[in-house]
């Protein structure tokens, strides 16, 4: 089966994928056995889930399909607007966050389909872009981890797939290692140095705002590590599908990305796990106990002086009126601020 290369998302098409009524148009998903589970988590972000679902639900894809959501407790009603809105929807409600890698691996525990999707809530996605998926499976067997490009609500490509990130890489972030210049080289290696968005090739890691598996490759692979509660378990992922699979960015599918939209309304649970996902990833990467116990010195120590500069950055921002640029600062300090009252013993055992 050829594949069409989707063309990319143009500004009108951004827009009428953004005013979807979820009511606009009746269900396309086709009866029977579905051959794709799309698995969404939610936690909170009730209208963008709304435009993702109707882009999966309101538009063809080509294949028998189902959604399976799981919602982390969310307080914005968003759980109730699926229940009315996309009833055809498969929706698991949680009393609390479980985190991304545990809501994952329940909608996967009970999704049917030879093919699963993980996909973000702050996503939309084109007409039969599961056929398309689901074609270069089938043609590529020895294919284990599928994810499509990305392009932001500005019409920007977004960053999609990088190499895996060594302990040098991270090192950049150190705000005093950072002015030395001493791992800038490993740091622009792991997150830019071979980004290119188009052309379908192998990849170390691919971002997990969207990926698709065959569901023996994902169950032997071991799932979604639930160590991970937000933050690096993509990577993971990513690394364990590779060890046996070809990890590829497929570039004839293309999916809108708002990106860190849960993450920016929840900055006390994402900042400090994501820090923490990170010590998981390196563990399992075997990097030394002792070096992890330096690098756990570093990022503590650096901490404050992380707090300070957004927090002087914050107060520089408002002064010049750029009020926008500002709430980011401040959501920023807020995030180190919650680490390092609230998480700084999390961050140490783990």
């Amino acid at each position: 089966m050829p594949l069409r290369p989707l063309a990319p998302l143009s500004s009108d098409r951004v827009s009428s994928l953004s005013r979807a009524a979820p009511r606009a148009a009746r269900p396309v998903a086709k009866v029977g056995t579905p051959v794709v589970s799309v698995c969404v988590v939610n936690w909170n972000c009730r209208e963008h889930l709304s435009r993702c679902l109707a882009s999966l639900l309101r538009q063809p894809q080509g294949v028998a399909f189902e959604v399976v959501l799981v919602d982390n407790a969310s307080t914005d009603g968003a759980a109730d607007m699926v229940a009315r809105d996309f009833p055809e929807v498969r929706l698991l409600r949680n009393a609390t966050n479980v985190g991304f890698s545990r809501g994952n691996n329940q909608a996967s525990e009970v999704a049917a389909g030879a093919y699963l999707f993980f996909l973000n809530n702050d996503t939309e996605v084109q007409p039969n872009c599961l056929a398309e998926f689901v074609a270069y499976a089938e043609a590529h067997p020895g294919v284990g981890m599928l994810g499509p490009k990305l392009r932001g609500a500005d019409g920007e490509y977004q960053i999609n797939y990088r190499r895996k990130p060594t302990l040098a890489a991270l090192l950049h972030r150190i705000s005093f290692l950072r002015w030395t210049g001493l791992f800038r080289g490993a740091y622009h290696n792991y997150r830019r140095d071979t980004f290119e968005p188009e052309g379908t090739k192998t990849v170390e890691v691919l971002m997990g705002a969207a990926v698709f598996l065959p569901r023996a490759v994902f169950e032997a692979t071991g799932r979604w590590d639930e160590r991970y509660r937000f933050g690096a378990e993509d990577l993971d992922l990513s690394t364990q599908v590779g060890r046996g699979h070809r990890v590829v960015h497929f570039a004839d599918v293309e999916v809108l990305h708002y990106g860190r939209v849960s993450s920016r309304q929840n900055i006390r649970f994402s900042a400090p796990n994501v820090t923490i996902g990170y010590l998981h990833y390196f563990r399992k990467a075997g990097v030394s106990p002792v070096a992890l116990t330096i690098y756990k010195g570093l990022v503590t120590a650096d901490a404050p002086l992380q707090l300070a500069a957004k927090l002087t950055q914050f107060a520089w921002r408002r002064a010049c009126g750029r009020r926008d640029k500002a709430a980011k600062s401040l959501l920023a300090a807020r995030g180190v601020a919650h680490f390092l009252t609230r998480d700084l013993v999390r961050f140490w055992l783990a």
